[in-house]
């Protein structure tokens, strides 16, 4: 048949107002505070046990032979049927359309609804040569308000669900919908409080990098500089491009300034960091298409250029009279590459043990963004390729 479910059959299917003529059985309210407390314990002890036993505890309280969750896809526009038990439990991970199931038009309605011979009016339950006399469903609900899917309850019988079923099943996932809307909460705190750490940790070890390259920029300044004043006027100067440099890593800046273009920002990244005699032409060079970076990848790529080119000054070419420093990117196949080369420098080799600066690279590149990094030690200096998705670098 085709995939609209005609009038008729859907009155004949869906008959959720017989719900309140059906005789009921007195409320068992000790049961239900009974079965309120075991989620709650395994809410504390065992977080991921809640949902498969919500499905079981909703199914022996209507009497059901079989129940399951139907949570919704937004991207593929299903339903995944998980936690099943009963006697339907063989179709765990089964997939139904949004728009041509009874679980659809619960979410349309956002109430309890019972249906009764759902193969009936959908296709793809006659195929799969499954029976269901009536099926109850109720919404599931995050915090009262985020509709993720159905509970969903068969009986093996006719007439047998009632309001109180409906009613129980429904307090069920009324607890269930805020138990999950606590946990969603405290991911977040905890998340926000690793990225908190990390954030800490990231600015502890800038700060150690600015003293240290302040350090070097004295040193470098004093065996360069013929006086105190020509002395004073370079490391103003070059204060005043790290300090540049740096605010160009804060997202504040970023917000009133705009998207930023590769270029400008590897210059301003870069130019705190050329010492000595050497221009910046002469100990960088970059090659690159004009590009523009989105505020968040403006903020990662300072992050990584500032961390070469700190070990540069440290270990490499820029630490070393006539190094220098190749610069080239290029959008390849959907791909943003950079090749970052260090050419003329010292002898570098592997470090036994990555430091956090070497840790937050990765982390930007790999975890971040899911890109590739690789590292190459060559006699000559050390080089990087770096690769990005491009959708999520460029604006």
């Amino acid at each position: 048949m085709s995939r609209a479910v005609s009038e008729q059959l859907f009155s004949e299917v869906f008959i959720t107002d017989q719900l309140e003529y059906r005789r009921i059985e007195r409320a068992d309210f000790l049961k239900e505070k009974i079965a309120l407390q075991d989620l709650a314990s395994r809410m504390v002890t065992d977080p991921d046990a809640v949902l498969p036993r919500f499905v079981e505890l909703a199914m022996q309280m209507t009497g059901g032979t079989s129940a399951g969750l139907s949570i919704f896809d937004k991207n593929a526009s299903e339903f995944k049927w998980l936690h099943l038990c009963g006697e339907l439990a063989a179709f765990e991970g089964a997939t139904t359309p949004r728009n041509y199931s009874p679980c659809g038009v619960t979410l349309d309605v956002l109430a309890p609804v019972l249906c009764r011979h759902p193969e009936w009016a959908y296709s793809w339950v006659a195929d799969a040569q499954i029976v269901l006399p009536e099926v109850l469903l109720v919404p599931l609900l995050i915090g009262g308000k985020e509709a993720i899917g159905t509970l969903w309850i068969a009986s093996g019988v006719d007439e047998h669900f009632t309001s109180e079923h409906a009613r129980v099943a429904s307090e069920l996932a009324t607890f269930v919908g805020i138990a999950m809307h606590v946990k969603r909460g405290e991911e977040r705190i905890k998340q926000a409080l690793e990225a908190q750490e990390t954030l800490t940790r990231e600015m502890n070890h800038r700060v150690k990098n600015l003293f240290a390259l302040t350090e070097g920029m004295l040193r470098q300044t004093l065996r360069a500089s013929g006086s105190k004043e020509e002395m004073a006027e370079a490391l103003s100067g070059r204060l005043r491009a790290l300090s540049s440099a740096y605010s160009l890593v804060l997202r504040d800046n970023l917000a009133e300034e705009g998207d930023l273009d590769l270029r400008t920002l590897t210059e301003a990244i870069l130019s705190p960091h050329v010492h000595g005699a050497s221009s910046f032409n002469d100990q960088i060079s970059i090659v690159g298409d004009r590009l523009i970076c989105t505020e968040r990848a403006a903020t990662s790529v300072a992050l990584v250029l500032n961390e070469l080119a700190t070990n540069a000054v440290k270990y490499g070419a820029l630490g070393h009279d006539g190094g220098a420093i190749s610069i080239t990117w290029r959008i390849s196949e959907g791909d943003f590459e950079l090749d970052w080369v260090e050419s003329k420098g010292p002898l570098v080799t592997e470090p036994v043990r990555a430091g956090f600066g070497n840790k937050l690279v990765e982390m930007t590149v790999v975890r971040q963004y899911q890109g590739n990094l690789q590292y190459d030690w060559q006699p000559g200096g050390l080089s990087v390729s770096i690769s990005l998705p491009k959708a999520s670098i460029l604006s």
